[in-house]
């Protein structure tokens, strides 16, 4: 693992493909001229807001998505995640698949949502991701990368689910990645605080691409794409408008805060 600049996109995507996937370009783009060698889409990051019209264009989606991602990765030279896109099923319904690409447009890791955002907040929003959404079931993997690092993928409400990183930092993972479309409300008081706690317990750096604002008439995301460091220090913050957060990832600083606080090492209950 070398040092190397990180990006974490921050995206108001639309029930409009081809109006998310320019915005993400843009992203990448902005991302690479400032040095970046690993770029990090968020979740829906090609098409949020309308479940029906998603549905209906699902394969589309898909398709668009996929080539995207290995078209940008090949012609910037980098290694890319696509944080979230949907992927029709058998079953009538998608999985909501995250996507790590490499610099030659190569599918390096894949990974379909396991936990699905079905709740009733108490802003008096409900959200039924289970609808339309069919749960992945598998572990997600952990990319061993020899220039980037243990680079371990999630997404969004994973983060709420701590056994889930456990099991990527037992699997060697010293990235982990979650790309997220959090919803405004739960944003506010949870994201920040769950992300930090995901790098200080695992001892991993947090790399947290986001959706920002609103996306149709009920849907308001959080924003503050974030990366952060194995000790939980906040290393860039996109804030509340498209973006990029861009910080160096060091293995220097990984090996110390390991060393310095060798948690991983003390685990009891395996």
């Amino acid at each position: 693992m070398k040092s190397y600049r990180a990006a974490a996109a921050q995206m108001n995507s639309l029930p409009d493909l081809d109006h998310n996937l320019a915005q993400a370009e843009d992203l990448i783009e902005l991302a690479v001229r400032q040095g970046a060698e690993l770029v990090c889409l968020p979740e829906n990051f090609s098409f949020l807001g309308d479940e029906a019209a998603k549905m209906a264009q699902a394969q589309t989606i898909a398709e668009h998505s996929e080539k995207f991602l290995r078209t940008m990765a090949q012609r910037y030279q980098i290694t890319l995640l696509g944080g979230g896109f949907p992927v029709p099923t058998v079953a009538g319904k998608v999985h909501n698949t995250a996507l790590l690409v490499g610099t030659s447009g190569e599918e390096l890791a894949r990974y379909e949502k396991v936990h699905l955002f079905d709740v009733n907040l108490p802003d008096g929003n409900t959200y039924r991701e289970s609808e339309t959404v069919l749960a992945g079931v598998q572990l997600p993997p952990v990319y061993p990368s020899k220039e980037l690092g243990h680079l371990g993928l999630s997404v969004c409400y994973d983060v709420r689910f701590p056994e889930l990183y456990r099991h990527l930092a037992q699997m060697g993972a010293e990235v982990l990645f979650v790309p997220a479309a959090f919803t405004a409300y739960t944003g506010k008081d949870h994201w920040q605080v769950l992300l930090q706690a995901r790098a200080i317990e695992n001892t991993c750096y947090v790399i947290a691409p986001a959706q920002t604002g609103r996306h149709n008439a009920l849907r308001q995301s959080h924003g503050h794409a974030m990366i952060i460091d194995p000790w939980g220090i906040i290393l860039a913050d996109a804030g509340d408008k498209s973006g990029v957060a861009i910080a160096s990832i060091e293995p220097s600083r990984l090996e110390q805060v390991r060393r310095q606080m060798p948690s991983l090492q003390h685990r009891v209950f395996v």
